[in-house]
């Protein structure tokens, strides 16, 4: 995939170099893509890297910065770091029906709402997490999306049938709502 580097910083700290740059793919998308380098006792390095899509940059910002609130009020409190996890455990203005109730549905996320519909994760994910697990699956498209199967949804872990069907069910609605929308359109511009 060829991309241009818009932006890039670096910094190395105790034999570890970390990279932040921002992209734009071919396609004319824009990303960030933070990796980081470490060296091995061999003298080669290994790197790993995770990749933050354009549409995702709001929840990317929004959850940090709820987990830097998050962080504060625990240390303000005197609390010991604890493993939090769970949406339940999130502050209230950055968990998804809160949020959707204070900020309106522009505010929300893809992932976000594709968690309200799904409206549970388990013990070692939050819904949003496999939400976000299942857009990254189809390249962030609501259109690949919508053409899921209920057996390709049921693969990934933390989802049956149930969810999947809200899913399905909610796609479908839009598909049909589009083509409403076409069809409106159409008449009007024929009958004119």
């Amino acid at each position: 995939m060829k991309e241009d580097v818009i932006a890039t910083e670096s910094f190395t700290h105790y034999g570890k170099t970390y990279f932040f740059d921002y992209l734009r793919a071919a396609n004319g998308t824009d990303y960030i893509r933070i990796a980081r380098s470490d060296r091995q006792p061999d003298d080669r390095f290994e790197k790993q890297c995770v990749v933050i899509f354009e549409e995702n940059f709001p929840l990317l910002l929004e959850a940090m910065s709820c987990l830097f609130r998050t962080a504060g009020y625990q240390r303000a409190a005197g609390k010991e770091p604890e493993r939090a996890r769970g949406i339940k455990s999130w502050d209230p203005e950055c968990r998804p029906r809160e949020k959707l109730l204070l900020q309106g549905r522009d505010a929300m996320a893809d992932a976000e709402l594709i968690a309200m519909l799904i409206g549970g994760g388990s013990p070692k994910q939050t819904a949003v997490d496999l939400a976000a697990q299942i857009l990254r699956s189809v390249d962030f498209s609501l259109s690949r999306l919508s053409k899921l199967t209920m057996e390709e949804l049921c693969r990934f872990k933390g989802m049956g049938h149930a969810k999947s069907s809200a899913i399905i069910s909610a796609m479908e609605l839009a598909v049909r709502m589009a083509g409403a929308y076409r069809s409106h359109f159409y008449l009007k511009a024929v009958s004119h």
